[in-house]
């Protein structure tokens, strides 16, 4: 039968009438993986009441004990005797092989075989029934610039009455700071390095090969744990780098939608690099040409792209598979806004379903709609915000330049040396955050002579900076979730990329926003300081800086109207959750 029902599908799609869904008997539960070789939806009919249906679900979760006397009660709705129930149950002793050939039944056994088939049956409908009560499950890779975004995804989904959880690593659990007014629940996962203080990998490599095969089985073990405690999951949103959860999201049937923290066109780039419609390697003097996208130079690439020799291997692969099975999500959501980037969006809506649902920013800085989102809510730094306040409470109006190369960025001590240098000449007021693994390579006593110009924290919170009116640009690494702060929040930049998706971002912020202008580096690759001075001095005081900040203020509008009701954005993540809700 099953190899019968296989060459019926195959041979309906040969002929142009493609089957999307199989409606089957619940008597044929191997008619299921028929369903999910070809990637239909899978429907189970049963021809028996909901009451007939329920008390074999009893019986199977031991919640009715057999056998039973023809005098007991059954404390079943709407049965009161033994005898009320199906003779299955009731006469079991004398439950035999049905012998009418026009109702034969290939088991030995009727009774098991009833039992055996509602196990599956009833797995089916527990997973269907929860579609009225969506449990979406979201994990980023455990990095602040991948957490930020999906986070804020999720705020989204429950501020529509989706459950939502956030997964991170065990190891990372230790550290970050969780508001506890968040609305998000949090569950670990293990990558096989959960005291990371005492056993580190050894190589990109390892550490990548242990999170997918650690990653998976506890991903798995979490799914099921959730599933136990009557919170199962029915929606798997997982970012692009982990393209082994589609595998695990497989296994539980559960809707597979994959979240992308760089922009469309960042993703296009390497979507073409993965097909093999961008070779590699690329030249300093290339332009390349992608759908969608202005014509880039290749330094204006990602730099897996234009520096793909000098990337490791583990890396450069591990970025470029985020399309290695991309065509079986079900979903591609993306943190950008439709306006941002029309071409490559409507470009790359042809081939998969995809929704934008940025700029990801706690909605009190954005539509106001979430009255008690004011942060992102997990931390990986504790910020140091009474100091960066009060100091910048005693600034000028846009008088202030503030200075941040993220949370990850491992910067070269002779850049940032060459930065200091550049904010000290600029003679403007600055406040540089400077992590504490970043402080050593800052020239000598360097804090101590500026200290009259400006401030230096390891830490601060972002958000407020930006918004806080002494503020008159931002020398930022572009990060992308810098860049939708500062688009957000009306602020002007100095942009100063270092690798992965910046140089790309920044080719945004200057030649398609026109918010910022680039600080150019030299042969060596290091942005000198008479650069960072003249970028600065252009941006807080030029002819051109007042151009920027005209279209700074532009995209702030554009980018609150895309997450606003009825925002491009907004619109995406309505029929998202429509979806959910089916």
């Amino acid at each position: 039968m099953t190899i019968a029902l296989v060459k019926l599908i195959e041979k309906l799609d040969d002929a142009g009438e493609p089957v999307t869904a199989i409606v089957h008997d619940s008597v044929f539960p191997w008619v299921l993986d028929v369903a999910k070789k070809f990637g239909l939806l899978k429907v189970v009919f049963f021809t028996q009441t909901c009451a007939v249906n329920s008390i074999y679900y009893h019986v199977n979760r031991g919640l009715l004990p057999l056998p039973l006397s023809k005098s007991d009660d059954v404390s079943i709705p709407g049965l009161l005797q033994a005898s009320d129930t199906p003779s299955f149950i009731h006469d079991m002793e004398s439950t035999a092989p049905v012998k009418d050939p026009k109702t034969w039944i290939p088991f030995p056994n009727c009774l098991l075989f009833i039992f055996s088939l509602h196990y599956f049956v009833f797995e089916m409908e527990n997973k269907s029934s929860c579609k009225s009560h969506p449990h979406v499950l979201v994990l980023p890779y455990p990095a602040q610039g991948h957490i930020n975004p999906m986070l804020q995804f999720a705020k989204r989904l429950v501020s529509k009455g989706i459950k939502a959880t956030l997964v991170t690593t065990i190891y990372l659990s230790k550290s970050i700071l969780v508001d506890p007014e968040c609305s998000i629940a949090v569950e670990t996962i293990s990558n096989g390095f959960d005291d990371m203080e005492n056993r580190h990998p050894k190589s990109p490599e390892e550490f990548l090969v242990s999170f997918r095969t650690v990653g998976s089985q506890t991903l798995l073990m979490l799914m099921k744990k959730l599933e136990d405690i009557g919170q199962p999951v029915t929606v798997l949103v997982y970012d692009a780098l982990f393209p082994w959860a589609l595998d695990v999201a497989k296994q539980f049937g559960v809707l597979k939608v994959v979240f992308f923290t760089q922009t469309c066109a960042v993703n296009n780039i390497y979507y073409h690099v993965n097909k093999g419609l961008l070779r590699l390697p690329i030249s300093g003097s290339d332009h390349v040409s992608i759908p969608g996208l202005p014509l880039l130079r290749a330094s204006e690439t990602p730099s897996f792209v234009y520096e793909s020799e000098s990337t490791p291997p583990a890396v450069h692969d591990f970025i470029m598979n985020q399309f290695s099975n991309v065509d079986e999500a079900d979903w591609l959501l993306f943190n950008t806004f439709y306006k941002l980037e029309e071409k490559v969006v409507d470009w790359m809506a042809k081939i998969w379903k995809l929704g934008t649902v940025g700029p990801t920013l706690p909605s009190m800085y954005l539509d106001k709609r979430l009255e008690d989102d004011r942060d992102y809510g997990i931390n990986l730094y504790k910020p140091n915000t009474s100091a960066s306040m009060t100091w910048l409470n005693e600034k000028p109006s846009g008088s202030v330049v503030y200075a941040s190369y993220g949370s990850v960025t491992d910067i070269r001590p002779e850049q940032i040396q060459e930065l200091a240098w550049g904010l000290k000449a600029s003679k403007c007021h600055f406040l540089w955050v400077v992590r504490d693994s970043e402080e050593k390579k800052l020239p000598n006593k360097f804090k101590e002579e500026t200290s009259d110009q400006g401030l230096v924290v390891s830490w601060c919170s972002q958000l407020e900076v930006l918004a806080h009116k002494s503020i008159g640009c931002f020398v930022t690494h572009c990060g992308l979730n810098s860049v939708f702060e500062a688009l957000s929040l009306g602020v002007a930049m100095v942009a100063v990329p270092y690798w992965a998706d910046q140089p790309t971002n920044a080719k945004y912020v200057e030649d398609v926003c026109g918010t910022g202008i680039r600080a150019l580096p030299d042969e060596k690759g290091i942005v000198r300081r008479q650069a960072v001075e003249e970028c600065i001095k252009e941006v807080m005081g030029g002819e051109k800086g007042k151009k920027i900040k005209e279209n700074a203020k532009k995209w702030k509008i554009l980018a609150r109207e895309a997450i606003d009701e009825g925002g491009s954005s907004d619109k995406d993540i309505n029929e998202f959750v429509a979806k959910l809700l089916q």
